[in-house]
């Protein structure tokens, strides 16, 4: 098959800046890695073209040649497997160490500067829910949680057993290659998983992995103010380290139970009461509960129209760990009776003419809730 322009392969124009090749090739080769397509020739086969490409085009000299007598003038310069330009720029092109760099330097040869499997690794954190009642909210709780997580084996102080050596499948560097040809891919060991030793007299406790499960149950103290989505976090409760690393975390993630007539919006709570048509007109003092439980007098204004919000300042919820507080929102609705007796019926038609009611109404701007 005949190969095809180099300037093609990355879609770019002969006039492109070193730049606009880099971007280019930084695109083709994210979209086709290998590592992401795994088994998946044609990919292989477009990272490889656009490698090559690359390998050429990012160079001066090459690429002048290239330009000058087309593939003739860089034979021997690309397709050899020596892509030390594209090496070179990787780790610019991709980011730092521990992204695409490091993968890269599996495939093209970067074993002096693998890292190593068998170093200190903190262990795994642990998720564990709760579910807590809306009151328990405001006034924070404490709940009993369990869970299940490693522990550094007590028989064999987490060594494993006794007689450690160095793995003979990957000689200690945690990690062995597989795939062949221009592709190669690191992966953890089988034999040492990732440890880059092996014990010779597995311990009978924990079969040499130096730790074994446990299950354990804690009582935690959840603060007032929490709302559902928020997490607390138990240090040193996970899953234990290896190597010397820390032991993980246990993460508690919460859920609020919604409440029948308050609405939390943050730390502040709306609630909507009804009050009468007189209470509306003439005025009022009312009694509403708050979602600490206990009742606050509320004045509402005179001719207050169905709708109307009051601010009840400090009577949300608690900020966490914090003395300041969200405030309350009191709607008020304005009752229509549905069913009228003769007598209030008779009096609703007196204070019709004492207020002038008029069948007639004059327009008014129209607003949108």
């Amino acid at each position: 098959m005949a190969k095809r322009d180099y300037y093609e392969v990355l879609g770019v124009g002969k006039n492109a800046s070193n730049e606009e090749i880099k971007k280019a090739y930084r695109k083709i080769a994210m979209a086709n890695h290998p590592d992401t397509h795994p088994n998946d020739k044609e990919a292989e086969e477009r990272f490889k073209e656009a490698s090559e490409a690359y390998e050429i085009l990012s160079d001066a000299t090459k690429r002048k040649n290239y330009d000058q007598f087309g593939f003739a003038g860089v034979e021997g310069a690309a397709g050899a497997g020596n892509y030390s330009n594209v090496y070179r720029d990787f780790s610019d092109i991709f980011g730092g160490a521990g992204g695409f760099s490091d993968i890269f330097e599996s495939f093209f040869g970067g074993g002096g500067r693998r890292r190593s499997q068998s170093s200190a690794r903190q262990g795994a954190s642990i998720r564990v829910d709760v579910t807590i009642d809306f009151s328990e909210a405001v006034t924070g709780c404490k709940k009993e949680i369990s869970f299940s997580h490693s522990i550094k084996c007590s028989t064999c102080n987490g060594s494993g057993g006794s007689g450690r050596k160095t793995c003979p499948t990957c000689h200690g560097s945690g990690q062995v290659m597989r795939g062949s040809s221009f592709f190669q891919v690191a992966s953890t060991c089988p034999t040492c998983q990732g440890r880059g030793s092996i014990v010779e007299n597995p311990c009978p406790t924990c079969n040499g992995s130096g730790t074994v499960r446990k299950n354990e149950t804690l009582m935690v103290n959840i603060p007032a103010g929490v709302q559902s989505g928020s997490r607390l976090t138990v240090r040193g409760k996970g899953d234990a380290g290896e190597n010397g690393g820390m032991d993980g975390d246990v993460v508690i993630f919460i859920t609020v139970r919604e409440d029948k007539y308050f609405v939390r919006d943050g730390q502040d709570v709306y609630l909507q009461v009804p009050i009468s048509f007189a209470q509306a007109a003439l005025g009022a003092d009312i009694f509403v509960r708050t979602i600490d439980g206990s009742e606050v007098k509320v004045s509402v204004p005179s001719g207050t129209e169905s709708g109307k919000i009051l601010r009840l300042k400090g009577k949300g919820f608690p900020v966490v760990n914090s003395s300041s507080r969200g405030n309350m929102y009191l709607k008020l609705q304005v009752e229509i009776p549905r069913h009228i007796s003769l007598k209030a019926r008779k009096l609703i038609k007196e204070l019709q003419q004492e207020m002038g009611d008029t069948d007639r109404p004059e327009p008014m701007t129209f607003e949108m809730n």
